[in-house]
């Protein structure tokens, strides 16, 4: 074991020594310093600290140091064309077919940094350490916990980029709600009440070798208490850096027994959901890569949501957020900022049910902020939003709330979020409890855990 920790040691020593000087034109995360030629977009301000004051069980946003900001311009059916170059094509449709929907803009706050060990791992990795396996799309080396590649050569660096942002060693959710608006001339939703774990192995403080460690992008457990047709239903998922799919096993109560289930993955519907939602679009995109060519095509001035705490107000009413058609404006906070677009398409020999996407990530945190998705006609079918926030536990930003909205049947899903919950999400950064260790994870201790 000594000579092990040395021989990793001393690689990253000589990553170290290897890596190239860090651009002073760019961020930590390979973003550009500078602001945008109006002034519209700031230069970055450094790792700005936001917490001061704030512990868990406050509201967020109440610690944010701009919370005084007002809006500064609204966008709504009227005026949207004026500001389409600055939309993606699902947010304009959005604005054009919904009525009452609107955008309204605040003044743009860069507060996305990353803590200095995340810094130096993203400086080791930008001198050639990280790499793209053989089957081009999984992720083969990367010094952790940091960006694999701050300065992407071509769409599936970008997206490792996002799933390999630092966000200590798991996410918590005492109580979230995945839900799913009526259908159209009924007033009932779809609330699954449950809570949820996501661990991350290779998110420990520190400079690690990702080949030293198994090859997982993250863990995650779910388990339903509503409604009553998925209460008592349990989830153990494991999500692989260079296997397809996942590996999924399964709680039915009724049945008492734990399933393996290969083919729950990609586009495949998640139960309970009325189709509204499949298992690769949480968090904006989920999952493994292999299905689809990424294509990097540049960057673009968009508005976004960004230091949107109204997502995660847990103190609030969920039906003062959550509206019958999308998600009150008033908790929907847009500034403009530079994003990566990558668009996604279905590899020949594949299948998807959105066999194009677009996908727009923020360059200061490669947090996924916008998705558009397009059917097998070619016509525009979803468009996913991340409510990006600053993380006071971690010293980053990160996008776990989103909302979905179905742009064929008028219908959203709204999930990851702590509105009207009463509990707070919560960023783990230290290795603690059963919850953190792989074991957890595995068919037999579902079921342990599920019967008790």
């Amino acid at each position: 074991m000594i000579t092990i920790r040395t021989s990793v040691a001393s690689a990253l020593i000589a990553i170290t020594a290897c890596a190239a000087a860090q651009d002073t034109g760019k961020t930590p995360a390979g973003a550009e310093r500078a602001g945008n030629a109006s002034g519209s977009i700031p230069a970055w301000p450094g790792n700005e600290v936001q917490q001061t004051g704030w512990s868990y069980g406050k509201l967020r946003s109440d610690n944010f140091k701009y919370k005084g900001d007002k809006s500064t311009l609204t966008i709504d059916a009227s005026n949207a064309d004026k500001y389409a170059a600055m939309l993606s094509p699902g947010q304009l449709a959005m604005l054009k077919q919904v009525k009452g929907y609107r955008m309204d803009v605040y003044p743009t706050r860069r507060t996305c940094g990353v803590p200095d060990f995340v810094a130096e791992n993203t400086k080791k990795n930008a001198g050639g350490i990280a790499k793209i396996g053989p089957d081009g799309w999984s992720l083969q080396e990367a010094v952790v916990p940091g960006y694999p590649f701050p300065t992407p050569a071509n769409g599936t660096e970008a997206m490792w980029n996002s799933k390999m942002r630092y966000r200590g060693v798991g996410v918590e959710y005492k109580n979230v709600v995945t839900s799913v608006s009526p259908r159209k001339g009924s007033t009932e939703w779809i609330r699954a009440g449950q809570e949820f774990t996501a661990f991350m192995p290779w998110g420990a403080k520190g400079s690690t070798l990702l080949s030293t460690l198994p090859p997982v992008e993250y863990f995650a457990y779910f388990a339903y208490s509503s409604p009553t047709a998925l209460a008592g239903q349990a989830l153990a998922l494991t999500f692989f850096l260079n296997q397809p799919g996942s590996e999924t096993f399964y709680y039915f109560p009724g049945q008492r027994r734990v399933r393996r289930m290969p083919t729950y993955a990609y586009d495949s519907p998640q139960i309970g959901m009325e189709n509204q939602y499949t298992l690769d679009e949480p968090f904006v995109f989920n999952g493994t890569m292999d299905r689809f060519d990424w294509k990097l095509v540049g960057k673009k001035e968009m508005y976004v949501l960004y230091n949107a705490f109204g997502a995660y107000d847990f103190k609030a009413k969920f039906e003062d957020i959550a509206k019958p058609d999308f998600i009150d404006p008033g908790h929907r906070r847009y500034e403009l900022h530079r994003v990566w677009v990558v668009e996604a398409t279905v590899k020949q020999g594949m299948r998807h049910t959105a066999p194009k996407r677009t996908f727009y990530l923020d360059e200061d945190s490669w947090t996924l902020l916008v998705a558009d998705d397009y059917d097998a006609q070619g016509k525009l079918a979803k468009m996913r939003e991340g409510f990006a926030i600053p993380v006071y536990e971690t010293g980053t930003c990160d996008v776990e709330a989103f909302v979905q909205n179905n742009l064929t049947e008028g219908r959203y899903v709204f999930d990851m979020h702590a509105a009207g919950t009463g509990t707070d999400v919560r960023w783990i950064t230290e290795v603690t409890g059963a919850r953190y260790k792989p074991g957890f994870y595995t068919a037999d201790n579902l079921r342990a855990v599920s019967e008790r």
